[in-house]
């Protein structure tokens, strides 16, 4: 099946061979740990801020997937009228715009999919009309256009296979998920799998549960089908993933949503809502590590707000605050995958519009996928800070990670670092760069809200130039602003912002 448009050698990215531990939670009410990116305040100390900034250039302290920022389309797309609208080359410019990448097909309908082997299920059969159809069925004629566009945009695709079809004694029926892999195999599509969407949530939403030892049962049912197609003998196979860890439960973390706890825009501002997270993700990889050590562990589901999000919020320029903290926290705490909910038109959470425009969080992932490799560092900061108010909790308002700079971007040699960095201060911030990075050029890339919408605006603007695509299949041109070397970095109030170092000759960051 042809792309839309001239389709790019794929870009796969191989994972160890076996399980990898998929993790998903929504986020409590309590706070997490405050102490992702400690600044130095001593008391005492009057004036305006000078924070000095290096960076440890020896090695990384984290090595992440080239896949670390993965999307997801959820099955309920599928309501409006099968997949085709997957051919639009605007859509395949968009997704390819940020591969490599895994794609997951799955969602909340997951587990009420049926496939059938027909071009169309409600004229080839009687009964039902084509309503029933596209609410629960995955036609041969979808996942044609599923796959195809998954390739065509250099996205490698995990599809998730019904776990709810059973068998009088609860086991798993697995005869329907059979017919999908062989004709997938007749296609010889390169396809990864997951089973389920959350069972733990299976009593919630028919009233049955399926506990782990049986879902072991069922992966290992599934690995053995796999097995006995050529195409899929050596498929990665990913999961089990559940929703919000429960005592005593070794979890797969699925969906980390903010539980409605965001009402207005300057919400995202808030440290608390930003540090929630941390301390979750320590607790599963304790978890982990006690009875599977070394195994990778992915965060799928990733949205903004949960309930498919909210108008004018979870789709703003505010909101990206939060997500681009999300991927600095999840890398530095070296979790492999983070899987955003969802790429397309699903409630107000995804990349882009019903009408396949970009939207803020869009443009802060083009970014982050074409400056960020997987290597992470540490940076050393100190800084004088204005003498705090007494009994005045400080949270720290400046959220700066390094990494070494994507090995994909041909306009930088090996061996520079980009940092990324989050000023939710609504005064501006300076910071000299120290050490290795003392008098180096530095190229920066300032992302702030387009137009009178302030933070609620759906448009940004770069280095001062408004984001849009230029035609359907083609994306604008990401021009830096060079600085001169050795000047202050100052960062402007309510902003994120990229900086790339170049030529730092980092030793972590020459060789891949």
């Amino acid at each position: 099946m042809p792309c839309p448009s001239s389709c790019p050698p794929g870009l796969l990215a191989l994972m160890a061979p076996g399980l990898a531990l998929i993790a998903t939670f929504s986020l409590p009410s309590q706070a997490g740990d405050r102490r992702a990116l400690p600044v130095e305040k001593p008391s005492g100390v009057k004036g305006r801020t000078l924070i000095l900034l290096d960076v440890n250039t020896k090695s990384p302290v984290r090595i992440i997937s080239e896949n670390f920022l993965s999307l997801q389309l959820d099955p309920s797309i599928i309501h409006d009228g099968w997949l085709d609208f997957l051919s639009s080359r605007r859509l395949v410019t968009l997704a390819r715009g940020l591969a490599p990448a895994f794609l997951r097909f799955a969602g909340k309908r997951t587990d009420f999919l049926q496939f059938h082997n027909v071009k169309n299920p409600a004229k080839s059969r009687g009964g039902p009309g084509p309503d029933y159809y596209l609410k629960n069925y995955e036609d041969a004629r979808s996942l044609d256009k599923l796959y195809n566009f998954a390739d065509c945009s250099g996205l490698h695709l995990i599809f998730a296979l019904n776990a709810l079809r059973r068998n009088p004694n609860n086991s798993w029926n697995s005869s329907n998920a059979l017919s999908l892999l062989k004709y997938s195999a007749s296609k010889k599509y390169n396809i990864s799998w997951e089973l389920g969407n959350e069972p733990n949530n299976y009593r919630t939403l028919i009233g049955r549960s399926v506990n782990g030892s049986q879902l072991g049962k069922d992966y290992t049912q599934l690995r053995s089908l796999l097995q006995l197609i050529r195409t899929y003998s050596r498929a990665h196979l990913y999961g089990p993933n559940i929703g919000r860890p429960r005592k005593n439960v070794i979890a797969f973390l699925e969906g980390y949503y903010i539980d409605g706890r965001v009402a207005k825009v300057t919400d995202f501002l808030k440290t608390r809502l930003l540090d929630t997270l941390s301390d979750q993700i320590r607790k599963i990889q304790k978890v982990v590590n006690t009875y599977t050590p070394g195994k990778k562990i992915w965060l799928e589901g990733v949205g903004m707000t949960s309930a498919g999000g909210m108008n004018n919020l979870s789709d703003s320029y505010a909101a990206g605050f939060l997500w681009l903290n999300t991927l600095g926290l999840l890398a530095s705490q070296g979790i492999d995958v983070v899987v955003r909910h969802s790429f397309l038109d699903h409630g107000h959470n995804h990349l882009v519009d019903q009408n396949f425009n970009p939207l803020p969080d869009y443009w802060l992932s083009l970014l982050y996928k074409r400056l960020i490799g997987p290597k992470v560092l540490a940076i050393h900061v100190a800084g004088l800070q204005r003498k705090p108010r007494p009994g005045r909790v400080i949270r720290d308002k400046l959220r700066i990670y390094a990494h070494c700079t994507s090995y994909h971007n041909h306009n930088y040699v090996r061996g520079s670092i980009t940092l990324y960095i989050i000023n939710l201060h609504r005064s501006r911030k300076k910071i000299k760069l120290a050490g290795t990075l003392r008098d180096k050029i530095v190229h920066q890339y300032l992302l702030q809200p387009y137009g009178k919408d302030g933070l609620h605006s759906k448009s940004v603007q770069l280095n001062g130039q408004p984001l849009a695509m230029v035609d359907d299949g083609t994306l604008p041109e990401l021009k830096p602003r060079p600085l001169r070397a050795g000047r202050t970095l100052v960062i402007p109030p309510l902003t994120m912002s990229f900086y790339v170092v170049k030529n730092v000759n980092a030793l972590a960051c020459r060789y891949r």
